[in-house]
């Protein structure tokens, strides 16, 4: 006798994105969630503090100077000049921030653009930009950017130029190594074969293919422009006073390392080291998140 076994349909269970994993695997890295969590602390410490805490950051007040934290409603004290460290380590914030996020950026685009052209060209066009990068690397970033700051006023936009077009090095070799890839692969012959020029080949399948590369370099840039502006700052080559930021609070407060002020020396150079730390453990998480979305396609 035959047993007729009923017909039970399977299950239809979604599988998730690659997106929607590269999300998941982000959001499950405890460090770059907490490195995600101290950067909004930060921005919002910088940009919408002054609104909770307004101070004078222009005139001085020389009977206030040196005053320690908590004395007379300053939270962290006063400076040399009798302006408020707290009220100052927000401006300064903001500036730092600014110039290091525009100029990651800039030099982000600048590197991204230049190793995609080289990459997919190939040949001399490409040996030729390259010696270009070689010959910039070469010379030292921090180099450059003492001698552009003593031939041009240190402005906020002259700041993020100079450091966006003096880091754009690195992104422009990493680029350039997955546009040598990018170009053999199958959609960008296709699309040359139903006579699409170079310029949609770069710009619409290189570079849109590259994004894992790009926004991950592009966190470190940031991280790394921060870094650049506080050492030119602190050498007193920054934003002129009364603008300021993290690296030349740092270099005033190292004035009066021996007076005792610590107050003048540890909130910024925490803010410096919190601010690189979290664009850091970002970075590292989607560069990890990154490499599982290119293996499930």
């Amino acid at each position: 006798m035959t047993v007729s076994t009923p017909h039970v349909e399977a299950e239809h269970v979604p599988v998730a994105g690659p997106y929607r994993r590269m999300v998941k695997l982000f959001f499950a890295n405890k460090l770059a969630v907490t490195g995600l969590i101290i950067l909004a602390l930060l921005l919002v410490f910088c940009f919408l503090g002054p609104l909770v805490h307004p101070t004078d950051q222009i005139h001085t007040q020389l009977a206030d100077a040196n005053l320690a934290p908590g004395t007379k409603g300053h939270p962290l004290g006063t400076d040399d000049v009798g302006r408020d460290v707290l009220g100052r380590l927000m401006i300064g914030g903001q500036t730092s921030l600014e110039i290091g996020i525009a100029a990651g950026l800039l030099a982000t685009l600048i590197g991204t653009v230049w190793g995609a052209i080289a990459g997919y060209a190939g040949g001399w066009l490409d040996t030729v930009m390259m010696r270009v990068v070689d010959a910039g690397i070469a010379i030292p970033a921090l180099f450059l950017l003492l001698v552009s700051a003593t031939i041009f006023r240190p402005t906020v936009p002259v700041q993020i130029v100079i450091i966006g077009c003096v880091s754009w090095l690195v992104p422009a070799r990493l680029v350039r190594a997955e546009a040598l890839s990018l170009r053999s692969r199958d959609f960008v012959q296709a699309m040359k074969a139903m006579g699409g020029g170079h310029g949609r080949a770069v710009f619409r399948h290189i570079i849109p293919n590259a994004i894992g590369t790009v926004v991950v370099n592009a966190t470190f840039q940031v991280a790394d422009a921060i870094l650049l502006i506080a050492y030119v700052s602190f050498l007193g080559l920054g934003v002129a006073p009364p603008a300021t930021d993290w690296g030349a609070m740092l270099s005033k407060g190292i004035s009066y390392t021996y007076d005792g002020y610590w107050w003048l020396i540890f909130p910024a150079g925490i803010a410096i080291v919190l601010v690189v730390s979290a664009f850091n453990c970002i970075g590292d998480g989607l560069r990890d998140s990154f490499e599982v979305r290119l293996q499930g396609r």
